[in-house]
């Protein structure tokens, strides 16, 4: 009897073990954060990818944080000559969710080469160099996502305008698709929306191009970039975008975009810039950006989002120009679920 009781217990452990779900081996979340089968260990995922421009050969600097063979997001900071730095809240939200993401330094910032030639500070040729950058990282069409806030949104779109086969996704972050557009927001409905007395002395400094007078950066910071660039007070910015803003380089900066964010001001080379009549052309699944309290108008990139032909519209309703920021309530779960939705085939055009 006691023989045949152990046989049935025995037996049944025996059933209940075949029955017993394995564990997944070797998943995304398992791997993560596993460098041992990198390149880049021992430099902790950073590398300083050489780039070959029309004056010489340079090199910038990337960092890629975890490992996801389906989803590598490369992050395009704003600027021009801004830096990864503005984009470390990242590391507080994408890890998470397992995904792979790559700080990048673009040619003349902070951490990369910073040659000091203006022919070198064109869309063409930073479209290029986000290209070499692809391919030293080796990523395609089956995982690498384009994000590029602000200037880089707008490198972002000319990139996906020439190389979208290369994309699976797009991410076009507080950035309209006008210059001039841009402009006419800034002078029509943001700068009315000032103490009228400050809005005059704005106006007053620029006319005068008087850019370096401490007085007109100031009422800019007090009264302009804590409304509509980051929504704290500035004693209580986050270090790492002080950290941002004291590595931009403003040689780049004041030739592309000029010398301040409200709007696009003097001589700079992106004044007239302007792609709306291109947007009809992508193809690529596309999330675009705005924020009620940016720069930029947040119906311009509703818009956008409606004009390409496979896009989304993430709405940020607390948030300004720096919504990773002051808004990452609505805007890292709005990215996330683009990026899952885009990997798992779930992805659905916006509504019109």
């Amino acid at each position: 009897m006691k023989i045949k009781l152990l046989l049935s217990v025995l037996l049944t452990i025996v059933l209940f073990s075949g029955c017993k779900e394995s564990k997944p081996v070797n998943s995304v979340k398992d791997n993560y954060l596993d460098f041992s089968q990198r390149d880049d260990q021992f430099t902790g995922g950073i590398k300083m990818i050489p780039i070959s421009t029309p004056v010489g050969e340079f090199k910038v600097w990337t960092k890629r944080v975890g490992n996801n063979p389906k989803i590598k997001v490369l992050l395009l900071h704003g600027g021009p000559g801004g830096t990864h730095e503005f984009f470390e809240s990242f590391d507080g939200y994408f890890p998470q969710e397992s995904i792979e993401y790559i700080y990048y330094d673009q040619l003349g910032s902070y951490y990369s080469d910073q040659p000091n030639d203006n022919r070198l500070w064109t869309t063409e040729r930073f479209v290029e160099e986000v290209e070499q950058v692809r391919k030293a990282l080796k990523l395609d069409n089956t995982n690498f996502y384009l994000l590029g806030q602000s200037w880089g949104g707008i490198l972002a779109m000319e990139y996906a305008l020439k190389y979208q086969k290369n994309l699976k996704g797009l991410i076009i972050s507080n950035m309209m698709a006008s210059a001039p557009a841009y402009n006419k927001y800034a002078e029509e409905v943001l700068g009315p929306k000032l103490d009228p007395k400050v809005f005059t002395q704005i106006k007053e400094f620029e006319k005068n191009k008087d850019y370096s007078n401490p007085k007109y950066m100031e009422l800019l910071l007090n009264h302009y970039y804590t409304e509509h660039i980051l929504r704290f007070p500035v004693a209580e910015w986050p270090e790492s975008i002080n950290r941002a803003f004291k590595h931009l380089n403003p040689n780049v900066y004041v030739y592309m975009q000029g010398p301040s964010e409200f709007g696009i001001t003097g001589d700079a080379t992106l004044k007239d810039w302007d792609i709306t009549a291109k947007l009809k052309t992508l193809t690529v699944p596309t999330l675009s950006i705005g924020a009620q309290y940016d720069t930029m108008d947040p119906k311009h990139m509703e818009w956008i989002a409606n004009e390409v032909q496979n896009g989304r519209f993430l709405y940020c309703p607390n948030g300004s120009h720096c919504s990773q920021y002051d808004d990452q309530e609505h805007y890292f779960p709005g990215v996330i679920q683009f990026l899952k939705d885009v990997d798992n085939g779930t992805f659905k055009k916006a509504k019109s």
